[in-house]
């Protein structure tokens, strides 16, 4: 019998101290060999630079929450780490502060193959004493964040008083009473509290979500034709966005008919839709296969996308969206609209805060430490409540070290880090907040150089 490997999911709202909880699991004495999975939100990744004294392997994904998206490379590391799972003890996985942890759970169950090789040992879930009222009542990410946890830390507790931390307490036992809530500072807890939980919590995610078994896809409909040999046209007209991404996969078994069919398939599907997208433009033919294809509809209102069919059989199109949305139909030849045989609406994947994003610098040279200082105050002072989180390496002026530099809300801090030595010295930050204003923040560093 193969033997399971755990993973443990790190996640928390944004500057909880999952980064330092994750350092000090690697560098505890406790002789495990641990693979790190980092997952950022943003344009350029700096947590792997901010775990230090590490020589586990550290994967990264990039651009998004953990979710319909970013669930495909999920799958994809997992899959390559289980082909070398002789190198390693255990898994931790660090979700960016804007995910709902949800979807991370879901692929351990829906997924056969990382249900076969991997366990899900529990979600531990960091909130920031500080600063987490100021998220509860318009996040849902940070309510499922604390939900869907095993154990939940309530970290920097110096921070505030003891008043306000059992008002903390109660309020979290509201959102999740069975979750252990572990005071601490500076992520500072036993291992045993965090590690070796014994394994998520199923039943208590169904109740929190009876849709939880059902993963978000980035597609919202399938739908099973029965065609003969001949030529097809998908038809679309202009809808909410200006592209389609839309995929026609033949059935291999001519009895897969059913919408129970579309389901079983959809785990495969999903797949194709995490790697990249070929650009179709109006005309152009969109042949059978696993080639996920992005119809461009854009400068017209009307759309047909040529389709040619060589073996009758069963095919099954995935949209991204609804084709009610794009009056999208496939005509045969005659310009008869071929019915389905069988179609499911999927759970598509949720929808985030239009107004919050990252924003990311990096450039090369040095910063003068004075002037950085004063227009990080002025920024703190005119934007501190919509900075959700600032991170980055930076290259001060006369240091020959990197500067490691943490901030969340009105609180900063930089700590020293590895030598430059020889390497080229630049810099990389990223901005996480709401209503950001990319020129503004350009503009401020760039004043801020030697």
């Amino acid at each position: 019998m193969t033997t399971k490997i755990p993973v443990t999911v790190l996640t928390g709202f944004l500057g909880s101290g999952k980064t330092t909880l994750l350092n000090r699991i690697l560098t505890e004495n406790h002789g495990q060999r641990i693979a790190v999975i980092e997952n950022e939100f943003g344009e350029i990744g700096v947590d792997q630079d901010l775990v230090i004294n590490a020589d586990e392997e550290i994967f990264e994904m990039n651009n998004g929450c953990i979710c319909c998206t970013v669930r495909g490379d999920l799958i994809r590391i997992l899959g390559s780490l289980a082909r070398r799972k002789d190198r390693f003890d255990r898994i931790v996985l660090e979700t960016t502060g804007m995910a709902d942890p949800g979807p991370v759970a879901q692929t351990f169950f829906v997924d056969d193959e990382i249900r076969d090789e991997f366990y899900l040992d529990g979600i531990i879930t960091l909130v920031d004493a500080r600063h987490v009222t100021q998220h509860l009542d318009d996040s849902e990410e940070a309510q499922a964040q604390i939900a869907f946890a095993d154990r939940i830390v309530l970290n920097k507790i110096d921070l505030v008083d003891p008043s306000t931390q059992r008002s903390l307490n109660n309020r979290l036992l509201g959102l999740n009473r069975m979750a252990e809530i572990i005071p601490a500072e500076m992520a500072a807890v036993a291992l045993d509290k965090v590690l070796d939980v014994g394994g998520f919590d199923l039943n208590r995610a169904l109740e929190t979500n009876p849709a939880f078994l059902e993963p978000e896809y980035p597609f919202e409909w399938g739908g099973i034709y029965d065609l003969e040999p001949g030529s097809y046209r998908l038809e679309l007209s202009q809808g909410p966005d200006p592209e389609m991404s839309a995929i026609l996969v033949p059935l291999p078994d001519k009895n897969e008919s059913g919408e129970k069919d579309l389901q079983v398939i959809a785990e495969t599907i999903f797949r194709y839709f995490s790697q990249a997208a070929k650009s179709l433009q109006d005309g152009e033919h969109m042949s059978p296969g696993t080639t996920l294809w992005e119809l461009q509809l854009e400068q017209q209102t009307e759309f047909s996308f040529p389709v040619d069919i060589a073996a009758a059989g069963y095919y099954a199109l995935f949209t991204q969206h609804t084709p009610e949305e794009f009056s999208a139909s496939l005509k045969d030849s005659a310009g008869q609209t071929v019915k389905t045989a069988a179609e499911h609406f999927f759970n598509a994947g949720h929808i985030h805060d239009d107004t919050v994003s990252s924003i990311a610098f990096e450039f090369s040279g040095s910063l003068d430490a004075e002037k950085l200082n004063a227009w990080m105050s002025v920024l703190l002072q005119t934007q501190g409540t919509d900075l959700f989180r600032m991170k980055g390496i930076l290259s001060i002026d006369g240091d020959d070290r990197r500067v490691v530099f943490q901030g969340v809300h009105m609180l900063l801090d930089s700590q020293p880090g590895a030598p430059w030595n020889n390497e080229p010295r630049n810099n990389r930050l990223v901005f996480i907040g709401r209503n950001l204003n990319r020129d503004y923040l350009q503009g401020g560093l760039k004043q801020c150089m030697v």
